[in-house]
């Protein structure tokens, strides 16, 4: 009995809560932790937020149904009990009088006794518009998480209260995202690649959205030091994801230049891979492939060495043949030539002959620069897209350094130069174009030097 008594005291008391102390090691206080400092003093709001989500998954949606339907009409700022009873006749009366108990004891609900009515707390609607603003943009397919981190940002902005912390979060998902590509690229793997290209498309578009508000942030003098370093360490990330256009382009070329077709059926090994893909049940396709299931069958190690034995002998006992059999005739088959080569081909000559005219444009003294446009089209939206593709190896030592068209390509004595909006065209094929310039090297600039 003593036994017993005293392991049940050495037992914790599962249902008192350890202190704040607790938590940190003896010789630490958590006074002297910054962020335990703020974040008590922001104790309403995250017990209006404990109020919400503490429970099971059904209780929390229905709080926060009941929250979002009291505060739904804007042109009533009280509320009886008969218009609430009105607004959620579908709910037991009982299940919602203990949502509505739980609300008004955690301030995110009013009650005004002497007129009887309710009111929705400013504390529940910025509760509600976060929440709100999280639930829009996690309904698109793009990069939500970014944009929600994006739209705080600015809307700190607007009202001029940005904090390092936003700008830091922010910053952190696009070093998130560029080291997601990254890897993506030295995986080698197509699917992945053009998965990781789709998302880097959208991160792209919220980069253009958010350059006009760190603009903002960098040239306001009210700033402190913290905030223009965190919004230049934003700009420098931008810019990196902003590069990884050349990288992809590189990788899904060495792809298609190593891709391996079967025969002369025109398949690819990517095609069976994506044919493979769409089916939900692969186990499936092999019904009724297989007349009789195959028997395995079981044999002791001494049967396995009578064998061994037996096929050895067997093999050292035939004889060469006397005399080599006749020969046959190598059958012919005819191998087209690749159009992705000749379009190549096609491009080089183009580029070097419009990299001579240029440079003797500039040794007369007129401009040699010319927009790309110029140089891509006439041509197919399908042949202008790899021409456009390749562009981005001009100049690129690494490729350089090679053997083979590419590397022909970016050894030309021509720079390619993006900048920002698109062009308009009136081409029957290509409506519209990234705004660029094909210019010869200047003679200022220095030249790689080659074994």
């Amino acid at each position: 009995m003593q036994i017993s008594s005293s392991i049940a005291a050495a037992q914790p008391d599962e249902g008192a809560q350890p202190s704040l102390q607790a938590y940190f090691k003896p010789d630490i206080s958590p006074d002297d932790i910054e962020q335990v400092h703020r974040l008590r003093g922001a104790q309403p709001l995250l017990q209006g937020f404990t109020a919400l989500f503490y429970g099971g998954a059904d209780g929390i949606l229905i709080r926060l149904l009941v929250l979002h339907e009291l505060a739904s009409d804007p042109n009533a700022s009280t509320l009886t009990r008969a218009d609430i009873n009105a607004k959620l006749g579908y709910l037991e009366a009982e299940s919602l009088e203990t949502v509505l108990y739980r609300l008004r004891s955690h301030q995110l609900l009013n009650w005004d006794a002497g007129q009887g009515v309710y009111r929705v707390t400013p504390l529940a609607r910025n509760i509600l518009s976060a929440i709100d603003s999280l639930i829009t943009l996690a309904q698109d397919d793009d990069d939500a998480e970014m944009g929600f981190l994006l739209s705080q940002v600015a809307g700190s902005q607007a009202v001029g209260g940005v904090t390092v912390e936003q700008l830091q979060h922010l910053l952190g998902r696009m070093v998130d995202l560029t080291e997601e590509f990254r890897d993506a690229i030295a995986s080698g793997s197509e699917f992945r690649l053009r998965a990781a290209q789709e998302k880097w498309h959208t991160a792209c578009d919220w980069v253009e959205k958010g350059s006009q508000i760190l603009h903002a942030i960098t040239n306001d003098p009210d700033a402190d030091a913290a905030t223009h370093r965190a919004a230049q360490a934003i700009g420098r990330a931008q810019s990196a994801l902003l590069n990884m256009q050349g990288m992809f382009s590189r990788a899904l070329n060495q792809i298609e230049r190593q891709r391996v077709h079967l025969g002369q059926s025109g398949l690819s090994t990517t095609d069976i891979k994506t044919w493979l893909m769409n089916h939900e049940d692969l186990a499936g396709l092999a019904s009724n492939a297989v007349a009789m299931p195959v028997t395995p069958m079981f044999i002791t190690p001494s049967e396995m060495i009578d064998v061994a034995e037996a096929e050895l002998f067997a093999d050292k006992n035939t004889a060469l043949p006397a005399a080599l059999p006749a020969g046959e005739n190598a059958s012919i088959v005819s191998n087209e030539i690749p159009a992705m080569p000749v379009e190549l081909d096609a491009w080089l000559n183009r580029l070097s002959a419009f990299a001579a005219s240029a440079a003797k444009t500039a040794s007369d003294g007129g401009s040699a620069g010319s927009k790309v446009q110029d140089t891509l089209l006439p041509a197919s939206f399908a042949v202008a897209s790899y021409r456009a593709s390749l562009l981005p190896l001009l100049g690129d030592e690494s490729e350089a350094s090679l053997q083979g068209g590419t590397a022909t390509m970016a050894r030309l004595p021509l720079e390619f130069a993006p900048q920002d909006g698109m062009v308009t065209l009136k081409d029957p094929h290509v409506a519209a174009m990234s705004n660029a310039t094909l210019a010869p090297i200047s003679d200022n600039k220095p030249e790689t030097q080659h074994d």
